[in-house]
């Protein structure tokens, strides 16, 4: 309950300052504009899921940070729909990956490597591959 009046003071803070140096009209229009922002991540979300797989896939991250990841982004948007300058704010910061990467590997710091060996073997199996065609004469003289 206490996190939450901490936040609600600073959203109140925040808030006040910036509209009153951007005034009312603009305060409307970033509210709205952050609200279709959000809206729209949420419905590019598939992308982003398919992003992550590939990466969990190729062992660039591992499950648990596949899921901080997603997590990460689907609070973002949510706080971006949410209208008050400190939750734009910190939904904006949540987009960006590099951002996500540093609280996430925080405590995950073996998921820097990205394992690039499979990649490299099945494209070296691939390029010794001779595609050939076999004929055959199976003509019988009698």
């Amino acid at each position: 309950m206490q996190y939450f009046l901490i936040y609600l003071f600073l959203e109140v803070l925040v808030s006040v300052n910036i509209s009153s140096a951007i005034g009312g009209l603009a305060t409307f229009f970033e509210i709205l504009l952050s609200a279709f922002v959000g809206i729209s991540i949420l419905i590019n979300f598939r992308q982003t899921l398919v992003e992550n797989m590939t990466a969990v896939s190729y062992s660039c991250i591992d499950l648990n940070e596949f899921q901080r990841l997603n997590l990460f982004t689907l609070i973002g948007a949510i706080f971006l729909i949410i209208p008050g300058f400190l939750t734009d704010i910190i939904g904006s910061l949540m987009q960006f990956s590099v951002i996500t990467s540093m609280f996430v590997n925080r405590y995950n710091v073996k998921s820097n490597k990205c394992n690039n060996t499979f990649i490299q073997e099945n494209d070296k199996k691939d390029s010794d591959v001779i595609d050939v065609e076999i004929i055959t004469n199976d003509t019988v003289s009698k």
